[in-house]
């Protein structure tokens, strides 16, 4: 059962989070280089959840990462470390906090080289899922199969958002560039 239909057998107080998500973010073009790294770090901290999980503590992580603010989230000191470990509104993995530090680190450098995020993104599409992978494990940390598979198709760079019978699908399908419409 995809995403797309396994909202509809949610109890109620589910649907209307995961449908908010769903209906309007999932697969959608982001052209917002902090958004991109926000993705990014949620995408990062779901990997051993449920994305449920991460969609209730959204605000908290806003709040805890300066709303993904990355060239604030690159500068951040031990003390800010700490303080991110002793949040319980987010996921208080040494690794995943470490990650969206270095993260936001690598993609200032990216935005130096490139001009953004989202035209680094460009600059490599269209790949396949294996070679992303390979690019993403090269370049950010903590970023396996699933969370790159994941983060890619939540920001319309590879298929499967939504299946074609879904009500949205065509939504997404009109807001992608021609070129991103490769498979």
């Amino acid at each position: 059962m995809s995403y797309c239909n396994a909202i509809e057998y949610m109890p109620e107080e589910r649907k209307a989070l995961h449908k908010a998500y769903h209906d309007k973010l999932y697969g959608f073009p982001i052209h917002d280089d902090n958004e991109l790294f926000c993705r990014l770090v949620l995408e990062i901290n779901q990997a051993g959840l449920s994305w449920e999980t991460i969609l209730k503590k959204e605000k908290t992580f806003r709040k805890a990462y300066h709303n993904f603010n990355i060239k604030k989230v690159a500068a951040y000191t031990e003390a800010d470390r700490e303080r991110l470990f002793a949040d319980a509104g987010i996921i208080r993995n040494k690794l995943k906090v470490n990650a969206a530090i270095e993260n936001a680190k690598t993609i200032l450098l990216l935005q130096k080289e490139y001009g953004s995020f989202e035209k680094w993104l460009e600059h490599h599409h269209p790949k396949r899922k294996d070679e992303w992978v390979k690019l993403f494990k090269k370049t950010f940390k903590f970023t396996g199969g699933e969370i790159v598979n994941e983060f890619l198709m939540s920001i319309g760079y590879l298929d499967g958002a939504h299946s074609s019978t879904c009500k949205i699908y065509k939504d997404v399908m009109k807001t992608k560039p021609m070129w991103s419409k490769v498979k």
